[in-house]
C-alpha cells in the first residue's frame, strides 16, 4: 500500500512547493470556508497552503507521513504567528482519528503519490462530519502542455512517468480523482479543473530554472540513476532543456490539475 514519495525535500523542491498558496492552490475550496471550521491538511508539506487555509477557518490541523516532513509545516506555521493550528504525523490510509471529526478534510498533490488512493479518500470521508467537504486537487503530468516542444522536456516528461510509476504513484492522477471519490463511496461530488501557467520571463526563469535543479539534486534525480532509468548525461541534457525553455521568448507551460469537491 505504501508508495514512495517521487519528490523528497531537497531545497529545489521545497522552493516549488513554498510558492503555493490558497489562492493559485486551492481557490475551488475557499468560498466553502467557514470561520467556525475545524480542518484536516492532509500533506501539508512546507504548510504555505496550510497557513493560508488556517487565518480562514476556526482550527485546522496539518499532517505529514513523517515527523521530519511535519517540521517543514511547523516552521512556516510558527513564523506567521499562528497559534489555531495544531500538528499530526498520519497516514492517510489509516487516520488516527474518530469518525465524524471535521469539517473539511483538504489534500493537494497528495493522491498522486499514495499506494491505495480509494482507501485514502474512503479514511478522509470516514473522518469527515455528514455535511462536511472533502477537497482534493492534483496534477495530471500527461496533461501539460508546453511550447517550444523541445525533446529534452519529451524526456523529462517520460522519466517522470516511469520514476513515479515505479515509486508506486500515479502521475496523472488529476484525471482519476472523479473515478477514485465515486469508488470511494462518494456521490454528491462536483469535479473541477484549474491550471498553473507559466508565460511571463520572471515566471519562466523560477519554474524552468526550478526543474533545471530538480532533474540534477533531487530525490527523482537519484531514483533514476540508482535505478538505471537514466545516465548523469541524461539528467544533464534534461536540466539544459529546462533552461533553453526559460530563456525563450516565446515559452509557455499549462499545468493541469484535476479537482473534487465531495459532500459527505
Amino acid at each position: 500500500m505504501n508508495a514512495v514519495y517521487t519528490h523528497g525535500h531537497h531545497e529545489s523542491v521545497l522552493r516549488s512547493h513554498r510558492w503555493r498558496t490558497a489562492e493559485n492552490s486551492a481557490a475551488y475550496l475557499l468560498p466553502h470556508l467557514k470561520p467556525h471550521m475545524e480542518v484536516l491538511d492532509v500533506g501539508a508539506g512546507p504548510g504555505t497552503i496550510s497557513a493560508d487555509l488556517a487565518a480562514r477557518v476556526g482550527r485546522l490541523t496539518a499532517s505529514e507521513v513523517t515527523g521530519e516532513a511535519l517540521e517543514l509545516s511547523r516552521a512556516e506555521v510558527t513564523a506567521r504567528g499562528l497559534t489555531n493550528v495544531d500538528f499530526a504525523v498520519a497516514d492517510v490510509h489509516a487516520l488516527d482519528y474518530p469518525d465524524d471529526t471535521f469539517c473539511v478534510v483538504h489534500a493537494h498533490q497528495v493522491l498522486q503519490h499514495v499506494g491505495d488512493p480509494v482507501q485514502a479518500l474512503r479514511e478522509m470521508r470516514r473522518v469527515t462530519k455528514p455535511g462536511g467537504i472533502v477537497a482534493v486537487r492534483d496534477s495530471d503530468y500527461a496533461a501539460f502542455a508546453w511550447y517550444p516542444r523541445l525533446p529534452a522536456l519529451e524526456e523529462w516528461m517520460e522519466l517522470y512517468q516511469r520514476i513515479a510509476r515505479a515509486n508506486g504513484g500515479e502521475p496523472d492522477a488529476g484525471r482519476r480523482l472523479l473515478s477514485w471519490a465515486r469508488a470511494a463511496g462518494f456521490s454528491d461530488i462536483t469535479a473541477t479543473s484549474s491550471t498553473w501557467c507559466f508565460a511571463t520571463d520572471d515566471d519562466r526563469q523560477w519554474w524552468g530554472g526550478m526543474w533545471a535543479e530538480r532533474i540534477l539534486r533531487s530525490d527523482m534525480a537519484c531514483r533514476a540513476l540508482t535505478s538505471g532509468a537514466a545516465t548523469a548525461a541524461d539528467l544533464q541534457r534534461i536540466s539544459d532543456g529546462w533552461r533553453e525553455w526559460a530563456a525563450s521568448g516565446d515559452g509557455w507551460m499549462s499545468i493541469l490539475h484535476g479537482e473534487i469537491l465531495c459532500r459527505v
